[in-house]
């Protein structure tokens, strides 16, 4: 409905399938980054004069190049740019040329946050009035679970193992944690990053394994169980571009606890304990918060602020412009 008087043409990958009569599946695999973007650069082009598109949303940091319509591309972060040391040697040079042709080349660019606004700004001498701000927004199944959680049971961290993630220094938190409340127990989700194995052994090697329990993936609604069984949340990333974990943790009722960095501050704010995610001590104070009943609650009014009619909405605005222009 928001998108009405427009008529709206989805490319999408082998992963997503079809999403309709007005969807055109690629015979490429999102995983597959170089197939992707070749695809992307080469054959999209062709697709798009087919389909006579007017004008183009990239969804993913990264645009065809070689084509004249207006795009309007998305950009989720610019970790490469500010933390390069978290990347492969191999990975920066694809990093640091397609994110930078890609923002040159779209007429309007989307950030997720007014932290990565800043960073395009900054990193890449942008005018302001080219980028919009979209936050993402929240699914109501976070919303339908029950609030009011009673301290004691597990914390949870919902997060991909990446360095930045920090979970070096959350499990040597939790450990000191343990020392002090020997029934406080964690769960850790997400994908398996960069640093999984390395996650793994300090589990084993801090003597953790009868009270983190490790989940790695899990489906959809194995998560939503997750956050229905948790007393509280806990997010000690290092670097962010939205940080979307944390709004769905506030939505879900939970007490949550942060670090005190770029977007999470203004997105959580007031409803989240902040700490600093560099200092151990920072993160066992956060945790004793979090087990003890401590910390704050009543963040569904500030999630609820987040919603994906809204960014729909912004988002065909923002390509409405593109198109004018």
């Amino acid at each position: 409905s928001i998108g009405s008087g427009h008529e709206i043409v989805v490319f999408t990958n082998r992963e997503t399938g079809s999403l309709g009569p007005r969807s055109v599946q690629l015979p490429v695999w999102a995983v597959n980054r170089p197939a992707r973007i070749l695809h992307e650069q080469f054959n999209l082009p062709f697709l798009l004069r087919r389909e006579r598109i007017d004008v183009l949303l990239n969804p993913g940091f990264t645009a065809p190049l070689l084509v004249s319509l207006p795009q309007v591309t998305v950009f989720h972060d610019l970790q490469h740019k500010r933390h390069p040391e978290y990347f492969r040697w191999f990975d920066l040079p694809f990093w640091r040329f397609f994110l930078w042709a890609a923002a040159h080349k779209s007429r309007r660019l989307i950030a997720v946050s007014e932290a990565t606004r800043d960073d395009l700004i900054r990193f890449y001498r942008l005018p302001a009035a080219k980028i919009d701000v979209v936050h993402h927004g929240v699914e109501q199944a976070f919303f339908d679970m029950p609030g009011g959680r009673e301290h004691g049971g597990y914390l949870l961290c919902a997060s991909t193992t990446h360095p930045h993630k920090n979970h070096d220094r959350l499990l040597a938190a939790f450990a000191r944690l343990r020392a002090e409340r020997p029934a406080a127990r964690l769960v850790l989700t997400g994908v398996r990053g960069f640093s999984a194995g390395r996650v793994t052994d300090l589990i084993a090697g801090l003597n953790l394994g009868g009270s983190v329990d490790l989940k790695g993936w899990v489906s959809r609604e194995e998560l939503y169980e997750l956050f229905r069984g948790a007393s509280g949340f806990i997010y000690p990333s290092l670097f962010e571009g939205f940080g979307m974990p944390v709004i769905e943790a506030l939505a879900a009722g939970l007490p949550v606890a942060c670090s005190n960095i770029e977007p999470l501050r203004g997105i959580a704010a007031g409803t989240a304990l902040l700490f600093d995610p560099e200092r151990e001590d920072s993160i066992l104070d956060a945790l004793r918060a979090l087990h003890d009943g401590r910390a704050p609650s009543g963040g569904r009014e500030r999630a609820a602020q987040f919603t994906w009619h809204g960014a729909a909405g912004q988002t065909i605005a923002a390509l409405e412009l593109a198109y004018r222009k």
